[in-house]
C-alpha cells in the first residue's frame, strides 16, 4: 500500500478455557498499518475464535471437495481444495501432504470471498511443521489487491513457546 509499511511483535495464546488472547510486545512503522491490518488480523482471529467459528474454516468435506492431484517436484501430496461455498474463511487452491505420515506442509491458493469491498483477490500461502507432535502454522505470505491503492502483502511467522500444554525448547 504505497510506501507504508508497519510491523508487530505479539506473544499470542490459546486454551480451550481461555480462548485466544494477544499481547503486542513491539511495533513500529506506520500506524495506520499496525492499527488497521496488523492488529485487526489478530482481532479477527480472537473474534472467530470466540465466535465458535473455527469449524467454518476447517480442512473438511463439509467446507470442501478434495481433487487428489498428484505428487510434486518436492515429493508432497497435491490435492486441490474446491470451497463448498463463497465465504473469506475458505481457501480455493492446494495442499501438500508429506506422503509418509499425511501431515499438512503447505496451503495455497485464493480466498474463495474477499474480505470486504476494498480487499479483492487474497492470495495466500501458509506453512505448516510438526511441532511438538502436533502439526501447526509456521508462516503466512498474504498478497492482495487493496482498491485505489494497489497490491498489499503480508507476512507472518509464528514461534512455538508451547504446544498443547507442552513447553518447547527456547528458540536461540
Amino acid at each position: 500500500m504505497g510506501n507504508r509499511k508497519g510491523w508487530v511483535e505479539a506473544i499470542t495464546e490459546y486454551s480451550p478455557e481461555t480462548g485466544f488472547r494477544y499481547e503486542i510486545t513491539s511495533e513500529g512503522g506506520s500506524d495506520y498499518m499496525r492499527t488497521k491490518v496488523l492488529k485487526a488480523v489478530l482481532d479477527g482471529e480472537r473474534d472467530v475464535i470466540a465466535r465458535g467459528e473455527t469449524t467454518r474454516s476447517s480442512l473438511a468435506p463439509i467446507n470442501y471437495r478434495f481433487q487428489p492431484n498428484g505428487i510434486d517436484v518436492d515429493g508432497f501430496a497435491n490435492v486441490l481444495l474446491s470451497p463448498r461455498r463463497k465465504e473469506r474463511v475458505l481457501v480455493s487452491g492446494m495442499m501438500a501432504l508429506n506422503t509418509t505420515d499425511g501431515g499438512l506442509v503447505r496451503l495455497q491458493g485464493r480466498l474463495a470471498k474477499s474480505p470486504s469491498f476494498w480487499i479483492k483477490n487474497v492470495d495466500i500461502v501458509r506453512t505448516y511443521e510438526r511441532i511438538g507432535g502436533s502439526v501447526v502454522p509456521v508462516a503466512l505470505e498474504s498478497k492482495a489487491q487493496v482498491r485505489f491503492l494497489g497490491e498489499a502483502t503480508l507476512h507472518m511467522i509464528y514461534v512455538y513457546s508451547e504446544v498443547n500444554g507442552h513447553q518447547l525448547a527456547p528458540i536461540r
